[in-house]
């Protein structure tokens, strides 16, 4: 499960130096089981759904979930994961005339795809005109027995925390191995590892991908490196697994007016 974290207990820059230029601000998520309403953000949670857009669905080929491998699984309905408003999320900038984003997922494994895990698929809205749309309120769910359930979030509230972070993985490694003996010093000092210190390796939005492998940063197809946008990962109340350790990342490039989006995997 995703390491609590709350933000550096001391002021890492003024102690390594070398590090003020990597630091970033993220919001961590903080989810809890709930009830969360259909005009609040949450992961897991019921969807602000214009009632003229179709629920999404995937029908890729060959997608199934464990241990039906040799049965593939048909068409089945996309799942809520995230739901953000951007008041919750003031720190992260939306696109012009959009305050609402939505992930959603197909929970089966996807052999074809490059994460070989769920498939997320990513929209943004406005509020005010999802409202005057009026809102989707029949939104079907998968039937038992043909999701994978480590993928299948519990609905949880969230709780938008602004932190501080710095890079694990992100790091340089030949600038890592020279301030590993101060980092080493700053671990036995507060008694846990430079990863709980400070790097926020849980659900959030923005900051560092909450890596457990080394980095893959997608590139657009007119080769610009994207942001990191949404990390996804297993905690308690979001009683989801996804493999060992890690979890899904959602990356955008904002340099491309169409906002194109990636993801990674990783366990």
């Amino acid at each position: 499960m995703a390491q609590s974290f709350a933000g550096p207990p001391y002021d890492l820059d003024d102690l390594i130096p070398e590090l003020s230029v990597f630091r970033r601000r993220t919001t961590l998520l903080f989810p809890k089981s709930g009830s969360p309403e259909v005009r609040e953000s949450s992961l897991g949670g019921p969807m602000l759904w214009p009632a003229d857009e179709p629920w999404p669905s995937c029908e890729q080929q060959g997608h199934w979930a464990w241990p039906n491998e040799k049965s593939p699984a048909g068409t089945v309905s996309m799942v809520p994961v995230v739901q953000l408003f951007a008041r919750d999320v003031p720190a992260f900038s939306f696109p012009e005339g959009m305050d609402v984003l939505q992930l959603v997922w197909c929970p089966l494994i996807h052999p074809q795809d490059q994460a070989c895990a769920a498939l997320p698929k990513l929209y943004w809205r406005g509020e005010a005109e999802v409202l005057t749309t009026g809102l989707l309120r029949d939104i079907p769910s998968p039937q038992e027995g043909e999701y994978e359930e480590e993928f299948m979030p519990n609905p949880c509230a969230v709780s938008p925390t602004l932190v501080v972070e710095y890079p694990n993985w992100d790091l340089p490694q030949e600038l890592r191995r020279t301030l590993q003996p101060r980092i080493e010093e700053l671990e036995e000092r507060f008694g846990m590892e430079y990863t709980r210190l400070a790097c926020a390796l849980q659900n959030k939005v923005g900051g560092y991908p909450a890596w457990n492998q080394p980095p893959d940063w997608p590139v657009c197809e007119r080769g610009h490196r994207m942001e990191h946008l949404l990390s996804v990962t297993p905690e308690e109340d979001l009683d989801m697994v996804m493999g060992d350790l890690g979890g899904i990342y959602l990356f955008l490039c904002r340099q491309c007016p169409e906002l194109p989006y990636a993801h990674r995997y990783d366990c």
